[in-house]
């Protein structure tokens, strides 16, 4: 028998990442030339805004520290915040009542939630105070009692903010609402619960996830809109400092007391939103 040829194996092909000197592959940054130099004139910017503003003797700083612990200031900023307070829960509370009547499966509870929603954010809040700070001209006694002694201006701010925020407050809840798969209730049907169980111990916790950010702005948003009081008199934080530079014509220096202290205050707020919303992340991958 003749001896068979055996086949030489096939040569290994060359590795075109073989680390050798000839060869080795060098990896260069991307250069970002224009990004840096962007940045650096921003910096620059804000460098000589900043430098312009605490130089700037028209803002008359001294003045400001002054201010901006006195006893009408820091007055003026609890009512503030307690108008803030009682408006977002008195808000919130009829805005989950508005959005529960626009889940309804009656027509007619739809309606009266949709018109509800649709009429308070269709007219400025200004003309919504000014409307109910003269409710007596339309109806001068209710049940025996005079209107100009029931709705004083704190009266009148709360009620005004409140129906207002509700509005808004509403399309939050129901937005949340939404977001619970249909499933989630379709399970806490079948184990028996009523509509109000189902609410408040499936659904509002879930939900709260999707209303956490958006009731966060608003509130954020509620406390700079009670400003607006200050023109039926209500002596919140900006109409404290008015009666301030009203007679000591410093208007710069109050004006930035009360900024500065919505500074401050909304910036708390941002932190404690963060919290609130990293809280209820918990479980979902977007706690951070």
């Amino acid at each position: 028998m003749s001896a068979q040829t055996k086949t030489p194996p096939p040569a290994p092909l060359a590795d075109p990442l073989e680390d050798n000197d000839a060869d080795r592959l060098r990896i260069v940054p991307v250069r970002r030339t224009g990004q840096w130099a962007a940045a650096a004139a921003v910096l620059v910017l804000l460098a000589l805004a900043l430098n312009s503003v605490i130089r700037n003797d028209a803002f008359q700083w001294g003045v400001v520290g002054d201010y901006f612990t006195t006893t009408a200031v820091l007055r003026g900023l609890g009512l503030t915040l307690w108008l803030t307070a009682l408006v977002m829960a008195l808000g919130f509370a009829l805005g989950t009542l508005l959005a529960v009547l626009r889940l309804s499966a009656n027509r007619v509870l739809q309606a009266v939630g949709w018109g509800y929603v649709w009429l308070f954010r269709s007219t400025p809040i200004l003309v919504q105070l000014l409307f109910w700070f003269n409710i007596g001209a339309l109806y001068p006694e209710i049940l025996g009692v005079r209107t100009v002694n029931l709705l004083g201006p704190i009266t009148v701010a709360v009620v005004g903010l409140t129906l207002h925020e509700a509005a808004y407050a509403a399309e939050v809840v129901r937005g949340g609402i939404l977001s619970v798969e249909r499933g989630q209730l379709e399970a806490a049907q079948s184990l028996g619960l009523g509509p109000w169980r189902r609410l408040y111990r499936i659904v509002l916790p879930q939900a709260m996830r999707s209303i956490v950010p958006p009731a966060g702005n608003m509130l954020i948003g509620t406390l700079k809109g009670t400003s607006i009081v200050s023109i039926i008199a209500v002596q919140d934080l900006l109409y404290s400092v008015q009666l301030v530079y009203h007679r000591t014509y410093q208007v710069i220096p109050l004006l930035l007391v009360a900024t500065l202290w919505y500074v401050v205050v909304t910036s708390l707020l941002s932190v404690g939103q963060h919290y609130v919303e990293r809280y209820y992340a918990r479980g979902t991958g977007d706690a951070r």
